[in-house]
């Protein structure tokens, strides 16, 4: 099945989730789309399928709406300008307004009709244009928004106060300022939001900020600055000490600290010398570097981070969905509820009695706080996960991760450093250790397994022969000739099944496996088949690892190893770390079906490797951590990629997780008691236009205000703390 193509669009003119709903519903209705998701915080739509974009831009537009297409990984907008006319308008309008407070707060300086008239009527109508277009569109499609309810109430306190003008002359019977109160106060609660809106963008930036806008090319004749997206693979980059690196490459000249930070989140440079590999955004610290491209633009590792963190922003999580529900009916509730109590106070009182309380219930009912509770603290907290290392697939793993209850950790590589050393080579009667390490190194002279690289350090002085018919066994070892002669390399498992007898090797290779060691067997398989030694292979625990682990514990997570590696090697690491369970001897099916039982009995189960040799059992999870550098395809397919190989990341990102779901919750309830409560408030008459403008002008504020705590969010890990 062909992938659908992703359309990404920036989108002008929503106000409120009712906006949202709304656009979403167009594009459902559009020809070749599959799915359209709407982000009020982002004001972005990604929509997925085969429709044209231009024939989405269009349903778009007849909407109501504005939107243009963006590319991946493209820099946030300018909003300088747009920010600039709000202030001007509020400005404005506040200047307007004044007077007429003033003549509220002390009758004597009251204004007469009509200079209350002439300084409400362009607060309504100019001010307040933006209201009455995007209610008008809304009430075109059959729909509502926030700006329906805001030009439906201002009209009504406006239309009444001219009329009690016209017909009374009486200046102080009228409610212009009320009108024009609550339009300022609405401007003033949308400039508050926007701009708390677009710090929540900070992350992002941050990232952009790290990609270069030139490179500087070395040519037959010369050094050249080029824009960067002239750069190709293959190209060799020259970098100057203080400069940012512009590619992933190999450096093929020079040698230089890297400073990683702002990328992995490593807090001590790197040393980068001829044959190491480095990543676009790190910086070239003391030296001079000639490098050879190797991912130039949007394919370099921090392209592809930043696209991450601009899917994780843009999508919803499932919980937005009530949200979503509520918000479709929102507008239309609140305008039968004004109508209702038109008529309740009408048939208690007078018509300006009546309309006022209308009036409040229309202005005080804000349907944008819904909107905006979830995919704001979505956008904060994975901006400050990303921040320091730990990127977030998307709004659904966020929300997972949150309620895991199992962790499930891969051994070497995860818990362990994952750079074994041969430490022991144990011969079997009559045989010589220096050619079972030669025999053993050939085999695995084309394997790019640990054990094998470390079988290969340790045979570095030795005469290798190539191998021939070489295969692997997956989870077991190795199988192939050497010289004509056929030998085995691997665990009990695989000597059992080629049915060789290591009776006089186990005493040995048990002592060993006490200790903490990893062991291979090396047979003869043809002629003869006879076992030949033992190889015994260690590698350290991370030092973090064991407080990760109590971290965890005390988050009340319980933590389960899976390894392949024999009983007594796994226990060794687990006891000291104080692991609840540890299941040795798995083969790869075998951690994925032991991760499908744990499911299968209530658990919600994280499961943590290094993104590759582990990924039957990523997949299986619930969600899946991976310990990724930044050169590894993990952040692809992974829940929650881990760009340092630091375990204290684990419980940070279940801490960041649990933290911006309660932002989320906090949200939400606070959108719902607000209407909740304001709304029979106002209907009761407890509640003047003016006060229930203000009311819901901060409420939007309040819950986006609230989203932003988590920009404070620091990791425990004591390794990285971000500019």
């Amino acid at each position: 099945m062909d992938q659908a193509q992703i359309t990404d669009l920036a989108i002008t003119g929503m106000t409120c989730s009712a906006c949202v709903a709304r656009i979403e519903k167009v594009l459902a209705r559009v020809p070749g789309v599959e799915s359209a998701a709407v982000n009020l915080a982002t004001e972005r739509a990604r929509v997925a399928g085969s429709a044209d974009p231009e024939a989405i831009i269009r349903a778009i537009g007849k909407a109501g709406f504005g939107a243009t297409p963006i590319q991946a990984g493209a820099p946030p907008a300018d909003t300088a300008p747009a920010e600039h006319q709000e202030v001007l308008r509020l400005i404005v309008s506040a200047v307007l307004t004044a007077p007429l407070l003033i003549g509220m707060a002390i009758p004597s300086l009251m204004l007469l009709g009509w200079a209350q008239f002439a300084l409400a009527t362009p607060v309504q109508f100019i001010l307040g244009a933006r209201f009455y277009r995007a209610g008008w569109n809304a009430a075109r499609a059959l729909s509502g928004n926030m700006d329906l309810l805001v030009a439906l109430g201002t009209s009504a306190a406006w239309g009444l106060s001219t009329w009690l003008w016209l017909t009374t002359h009486h200046a102080h019977a009228l409610y212009f300022e009320s009108s024009a109160v609550l339009i300022t106060f609405v401007l003033f609660g949308k400039w508050l939001e926007g701009r708390a809106r677009r710090q929540t963008a900070s992350a992002i930036k941050a990232l952009m900020r790290l990609r270069p806008e030139t490179a500087r090319l070395r040519k037959a004749d010369g050094e050249h600055a080029v824009p960067i997206d002239q750069v190709r693979t293959g190209d060799i980059v020259i970098v100057r000490a203080g400069e940012r690196i512009p590619v992933d490459g190999r450096v093929i000249e020079g040698q230089a600290a890297v400073d990683c930070a702002m990328l992995t989140g490593e807090s001590l440079p790197t040393e980068a010398i001829a044959g190491t590999k480095v990543a676009a955004g790190t910086i070239d610290l003391d030296g001079m570097l000639a490098i050879q491209a190797t991912a130039v633009g949007a394919e370099t590792v921090l392209a592809r981070i930043v696209r991450l963190v601009e899917d994780a922003q843009a999508s919803k999580a499932p919980i937005q969905r009530l949200a979503d529900r509520v918000s479709a009916v929102f507008v239309p509730v609140v305008l039968c509820i004004a109508l209702l109590t038109f008529i309740g106070w009408l048939l208690v009182g007078d018509a300006e009695t009546a309309i006022m309380h209308a009036v409040a219930v229309l202005v005080i009912a804000c349907p944008c706080a819904l909107g905006l509770a979830t995919p704001t603290a979505i956008m904060v907290g994975t901006g400050a996960a990303a921040r320091h290392g730990i990127l977030i697939r998307d709004a659904a793993a966020l929300e997972q991760t949150h309620a895991v209850t199992t962790i499930v950790f891969d051994k070497t590589g995860t818990l362990t450093i994952g750079t074994p050393k041969l430490t022991e080579v144990v011969a079997a009667t009559g045989g010589d250790r220096q050619s079972i390490l030669a025999i053993a190194a050939s085999l695995q002279g084309h394997s790019e397994h640990s054990l094998a690289r470390a079988t290969l350090d340790a045979a570095a002085q030795a005469t290798l022969s190539p191998a021939t018919e070489f295969r692997t066994i997956p989870g077991r070892g190795v199988i192939g000739a050497v010289q004509s002669v056929r030998y085995a390399l691997g665990n009990r498992s695989l000597m059992r099944a080629e049915s060789i007898d290591i009776a006089g090797l186990s005493a040995a290779a048990a002592e060993l496996e006490k200790t903490g060691h990893t062991v291979s067997f090396l047979a003869e398989l043809s002629p003869a088949k006879r076992a030949l030694g033992v190889l015994a292979y260690s590698d350290q625990v991370k030092p973090e690892a064991g407080e990760a682990i109590r971290r965890l514990h005390a988050l009340g997570v319980q933590t389960i190893m899976l390894t392949g590696d024999n009983a007594g090697a796994a226990a060794a690491i687990a006891e000291p770390l104080r692991i609840g369970r540890v299941v040795a001897g798995m083969q790869p099916d075998g951690k994925s079906g032991e991760i499908h039982r744990l499911r299968d009995s209530g658990e919600i189960v994280a499961m943590v490797g290094d993104g590759i040799n582990d990924a039957p059992a990523l997949a299986a999870a619930d969600i899946g951590f991976a310990m990724a550098t930044g050169s590894d395809v993990a952040m692809e397919t992974a829940g929650i990629t881990l760009m340092r190989g630091n375990l204290l990341l684990v419980p940070d990102a279940i801490d960041i997780s649990r933290r911006t779901w309660r932002k989320i919750q906090e949200g939400l309830f606070w959108a719902f008691a607000y209407n909740i409560l304001g709304i029979p408030l106002a209907a009761l008459g407890y509640l003047s236009p003016m006060i229930a403008g203000a009311a819901m002008a901060l409420s939007s504020v309040s819950v986006v205000g609230n989203a932003l705590l988590l920009r404070r969010w620091r990791s425990k890990s004591g390794a990285f703390t971000p500019p």
